[in-house]
């Protein structure tokens, strides 16, 4: 950013975007709990009041940042499962190659299934309605992208594909909160090892609840 003050929409696109980036660079090196506002002001090199004029709160910048991430992932996604699925096997076969790819590409977006176990509990607490109504709008569209991927593959599920999704996504934020463990926990398993049967690897974890769950929606017969 050469300029000092954005005074077109232009350069209030840039600054915004210039803090989102720098947000995503701190999230490859830190858990979402750990971004500060502060620490996002001096990297971005702006002060904390300037940073607020173009996002409420740190929860706002990674509300948006979390929608970001979501749609590329779903572009990343539809190649995946193009090559992951088999049109000609059966339904069961079909679901169970979808929940793989599906649980496999999630696994491998350790920051993505941060943002969704923090959306609920910590993202959504500190905005104002308005922000909320824009994440939940973006958040709908993405939602219908999802299911209609679902649907390409698997058209089976039918109604089924919202719901699912929604679950999807909700358990991979809650495995991800898991992963990995802190410091303290591997200690433990370590000292007393029949312990270690608590420990959860995310893309087996997903693998199977995920998995699970597709199958579960799916009609019979």
């Amino acid at each position: 950013m050469t300029f000092q003050r954005a005074r077109s929409e232009e350069q209030r696109a840039i600054r915004r975007r210039a803090i989102l980036d720098t947000t995503a660079a701190m999230l490859d090196e830190m858990p979402v709990a750990e971004v500060s506002l502060n620490e996002l002001s001096r990297r971005v090199g702006l002060a904390k009041s300037n940073v607020l004029r173009y996002f409420e709160s740190r929860e706002a910048v990674l509300l948006e940042l979390l929608d970001d991430f979501l749609g590329s992932w779903l572009e990343a996604l539809a190649d995946e499962l193009a090559e992951g699925v088999d049109a000609d096997a059966a339904p069961g076969t079909r679901a169970r190659q979808l929940g793989e790819v599906i649980s496999r590409s999630l696994a491998e977006r350790t920051v993505l299934c941060d943002l969704f176990g923090a959306q609920g509990g910590v993202l959504e607490r500190n905005v104002s309605v308005e922000v909320v109504k824009r994440h939940k709008r973006a958040s709908l569209a993405r939602l219908a992208t999802m299911s209609e991927l679902l649907r390409r593959h698997v058209p089976e599920i039918g109604d089924a594909a919202e719901p699912f999704c929604l679950m999807a996504l909700a358990t991979a934020g809650a495995l991800g909160t898991y992963v990995p463990p802190p410091p303290g926990v591997l200690a433990a398993y370590a000292e007393e090892p029949e312990l270690g049967v608590l420990h959860m690897e995310l893309p087996d974890a997903l693998r199977l609840t995920v998995t699970s769950l597709l199958l579960g929606v799916l009609p019979r017969g």
